[in-house]
């Protein structure tokens, strides 16, 4: 017989009206099978069932064998619920749990997204529970609002994971790295072994408080990317999946949010009271402006982050890093739209000059003023950024060679102008170079750089073109 708590023989009381749970088929909850059903469930007996045995607090196997977490907790109601017993099956890791259900050792398994690679051999429930995924980096790693503009960073997941699926398809541009637990994709993280992990937002905030990955951080998600968590039931047991989905169709909202609280740590007032309820909400309230506040300022932080990550501090010019992210991008547009598409790369003449006999200050004052004459120059639709040291590059979309030659042109002519300090007119020179059908990233750059020393070689402050 089984011995339950007092807060747990009130629910089984309201949940089955005085019947003990496994009684008979569909006798729970207000559940109506068919004669059909119920021979079928007593014919089939217990549903062996695989589960993820190390997803805290979502699911796991403990010391003592047992399913805990809030999928056990899920699993548990609609198993009490059409009083259909569930055998757990155990394995070591969820690979060994996906085998085992191809192989047919176990006939559901317990908690899990529907994938097109899945569905050859699983039907699936509908949702026991949703929960948002979210990009976990360390702390200086930059908000990431679009993933796909990421150049081959690492992304580390525990294998078999939906996620590895749909990420290896939309996402060719990032490394999938695979580790056999959450616990080793939060480590190579941390340890710097790899960029990024893309996990439950649920399991995320768990494992880094319980675990104490301070040096983590969540960094952005993607609308419309969220886990759907279903029973997957094998394709021979098309009439289990059915039955299955009445007893999930019995969870409610407020099961659900009392399964997260006890393993989120919250505590909750279950007994009725009004009084109570009304301080529950008012709570609960606060507590959501108080995280809608933090996510505001956190997202203005990371925002701050990722800005001062793509800007030269002397110049407040876009850097290298993120001139070359606009360069790759307009190199792509123009390539496959065929758009005309130029680019300028200026270099200060005689700066080495500048530095030794007027010191680096002064070097640092004609860098800015320079920087600051050329952004007035150029047009709108241009962006100048610092290519490094004296370098500047200017990205001129939709732009023919001749045309991207007079924007420079009216460069060199406004920086010649400008008085920078030095008791001398201070010049550039500039060369240009134009995408052509097949170019490369590369080889345009090479163009512009040999225009570039072109133009140095016959006696600077002018443009050439490739």
């Amino acid at each position: 017989m089984h011995h339950f708590s007092t807060a747990h023989r009130l629910a089984l009381a309201v949940i089955c009206l005085g019947v003990l749970a496994f009684a008979r088929p569909g006798v729970c909850a207000g559940i109506e099978l068919s004669q059909a059903e119920r021979g079928y469930l007593e014919r089939l007996g217990p549903v062996t069932l695989c589960v993820d045995p190390d997803w805290t607090p979502f699911e796991r196997i403990n010391e003592q064998g047992q399913h805990e977490g809030i999928a056990a907790d899920l699993l548990l109601l609609v198993s009490r619920r059409l009083g259909l017993p569930m055998q757990l099956v155990p394995t070591r890791n969820w690979e060994e749990s996906l085998q085992a259900s191809k192989d047919g050792r176990c006939m559901a398994l317990s908690f899990l997204n529907q994938t097109p690679n899945r569905e050859e051999w699983l039907t699936f429930t509908e949702p026991l529970f949703t929960d948002s995924n979210v990009f976990i980096t360390r702390e200086e790693h930059p908000f990431i609002a679009d993933p796909s503009s990421l150049s081959y960073e690492a992304i580390v997941l525990p294998e078999g994971t939906s996620i590895e699926e749909r990420i290896r398809r939309e996402y060719p541009n990032l490394r999938v790295l695979t580790v056999a637990t959450e616990q080793e994709a939060f480590s190579l993280v941390s340890e710097k072994k790899a960029d990024m992990t893309m996990r439950s937002l649920i399991v995320a905030a768990y494992t880094i408080k319980k675990d104490g990955w301070f040096n983590l951080k969540i960094a952005g998600q993607l609308p419309n990317y969220a886990n759907a968590l279903r029973m997957g039931v094998v394709k021979t047991e098309p009439m289990l999946r059915d039955i299955l989905n009445k007893g999930v169709d019995t969870i409610t909202p407020m099961d659900r949010g009392q399964i997260v609280n006890k393993h989120v740590s919250i505590n909750v007032q279950t007994a009725v009271d009004r009084a109570m309820v009304v301080r529950v909400v008012a709570i609960a309230l606060a507590v959501v402006g108080v995280v809608l506040y933090w996510n505001r300022r956190l997202k203005q932080h990371n925002e701050e982050l990722e800005r001062r990550s793509q800007t030269d501090t002397l110049t407040s010019l876009p850097n290298r890093t993120r001139i070359d992210e606009l360069f790759l991008t307009e190199c792509s547009r123009g390539e496959r739209y065929g758009r005309p598409f130029s680019v300028i790369m200026l270099d200060i003449d005689n700066f080495k000059r500048v530095n030794d006999e007027f010191g680096h200050q002064m070097g640092d004052k004609v860098l800015v003023a320079t920087a600051r004459a050329a952004r007035d120059a150029v047009r709108t639709v241009d962006t100048l950024g610092r290519w490094g040291g004296e370098e500047f590059l200017v990205l001129c979309p939709e732009t023919p060679e001749d045309m991207a030659v007079q924007v420079a042109e009216r460069i060199r002519q406004v920086i010649a102008a400008t008085a920078m300090g030095t008791g001398t007119p201070q010049t550039i020179s500039a060369g240009v170079a134009s995408l052509l059908p097949g170019d490369t990233p590369d080889a345009l750059l090479q163009r512009a750089d040999a225009a570039l020393y072109q133009a140095k070689r016959l006696g600077r402050n002018r443009v050439c073109a490739a």
